[in-house]
């Protein structure tokens, strides 16, 4: 049997943060208490008082396998996630083969079962005309129905509005939604390329794909989901306008409309365009310091529900393109805890914000069975966090298959020391063992 006592950590969990120690056996957490004996076939981690934290559940990443594997693959992304204290992820559908018929789907989660680090789900996509096949998903092992109300890879953009309408009265599942009005941003390239030709100065980028198209596609897919009774959870949400879409009257668990921010939305704006170009070129597009502050307000107060990555990594080649033929998106998995940590470093947010933001709600909202928490009973997905042990990121401790960061040169504060998956330590200080141990998310549906 598989025991390690994990002894002096400040456990954060469920609003609060004490003093204890944490005993796990083979994948669950047998026991939490102030203090626990050990005994001879124990393995003990001192944590030195640093923090105990659930690992944190990421329900938007892009690992790009199929078809996009020079970018990144199931097995490289999810070792930089669980380095970077990530234990689950939820995994989008626009790979290639876009993952759009239920063989495809299932054909990803084979594929993890045999390379992923940490947990995994994918979730099934829709598209104009496939129905049917989005009516056979199961809702208790895949996470959700993904929905692209504006820029996909392949087939996948949703424009059908009789189609949409359909597959929100039709599902009982989530329904997670990327919702930019792609007319608004058709117009608006027009205009720019008119002017520039293929070179736009990616600064126009948030103009481009501007707050209007934001507010106009999100604030359209809410409206459709009231009206259907739809459960919806709105994607990386970019604006400060649509923050005013989301409510924080009612608990997590009776909500039908739930919302997501990215990292980056909370900690880049668009002044960083000048120094970092087309390395924070997302869809949608990071925007300005007044959206960024509004975005942490509705955090903070419970409008969002959720932290996430978007994690989707390009090679450096392909960012290096002219602003028309640079894709969109970039890697985060990695550093996504730590620069959450930099924000509670600056007073910006509290360590147990974070664990409800990153790794409670993410449980609550999908469902996730025995996850999300430090509970006994519960599986052991915890990350040890060194809040005083500064680092800097640099090209050789860049994980990433892609080989980059957009937070290269960043200085942070504190270092993820440990991380367990399903009770197996695969990550300590800078290095990764060889478990791929991760296990496919059931939901509670």
């Amino acid at each position: 049997m598989n025991r390690i006592l994990i002894k002096n950590a400040k456990i954060v969990n469920e609003g609060s943060v004490f003093e204890g120690d944490l005993l796990i056996e083979d994948k669950i957490i047998k026991e939490i208490a102030e203090s626990i004996s050990a005994k001879p076939d124990v393995n003990i981690i001192d944590a030195e008082g640093n923090y105990l934290i659930p690992g944190a559940i990421d329900d938007q990443v892009h690992f790009r396998e199929p078809g996009l594997t020079h970018k990144g693959d199931i097995e490289t992304e999810s070792r930089a996630a669980v380095a970077g204290g990530i234990t689950s992820f939820i995994e989008q559908p626009n790979t290639l083969p876009n993952a759009v018929t239920q063989q495809l789907l299932e054909e990803k989660y084979q594929r993890a079962s045999q390379v992923s680090y940490a947990n995994y789900s994918f979730m099934m996509g829709g598209t104009n005309d496939n129905l049917a096949e989005v009516l056979k998903t199961n809702p208790k092992n895949v996470a959700g129905i993904k929905l692209f109300l504006g820029s996909s890879t392949g087939n996948m953009l949703v424009d059908n509005e009789q189609v949409l309408e359909k597959i929100f009265s039709s599902t009982p599942m989530l329904i997670a939604v990327h919702c930019e009005d792609e007319a608004t941003i058709k117009q608006n390239l027009e205009e720019y390329m008119a002017k520039y030709g293929d070179d736009i100065p990616v600064k126009f980028h948030p103009l481009i794909r501007s707050a209007e198209a934001c507010y106009l596609s999100s604030s359209k897919a809410i409206e459709l989901a009231k009206k259907t009774g739809a459960r919806l959870h709105v994607f990386h949400v970019s604006t400060a306008k649509e923050t005013e879409l989301f409510t924080n009257k009612i608990p997590l668990e009776e909500k039908k409309i739930t919302a997501e921010v990215c990292i980056h939305h909370l900690w880049f704006t668009d002044a960083d365009y000048e120094k970092k170009g087309n390395l924070i070129k997302w869809n949608p597009a990071v925007k300005t310091a007044a959206d960024r502050d509004a975005l942490w307000k509705a955090l903070l107060d419970d409008r969002i529900d959720v932290i996430a990555t978007d994690h989707a990594p390009h090679t450096l080649e392909e960012k290096k393109n002219p602003y028309t033929s640079a894709p969109s998106g970039g890697p985060l998995v990695q550093h996504a805890v730590v620069a959450m940590f930099e924000a509670f470093h600056q007073k910006k947010i509290s360590v147990e914000k974070i664990v409800e933001k990153m790794a409670h709600n993410p449980a609550k909202l999908f469902k996730i069975e025995k996850r999300g928490f430090i509970r006994e009973g519960y599986y052991a997905d915890i990350v040890i966090v060194n809040p005083g042990l500064p680092w800097n990121v640099k090209k050789e401790n860049i994980l990433y298959k892609c080989g980059w960061s957009p937070f290269e040169g960043t200085n942070f504060k504190s270092r993820i020391t440990h991380t367990f998956v399903n009770g197996q330590l695969v990550y300590n200080n800078f290095k990764v063992k060889d478990l791929r141990c991760g296990e496919r998310l059931l939901f509670d549906r």
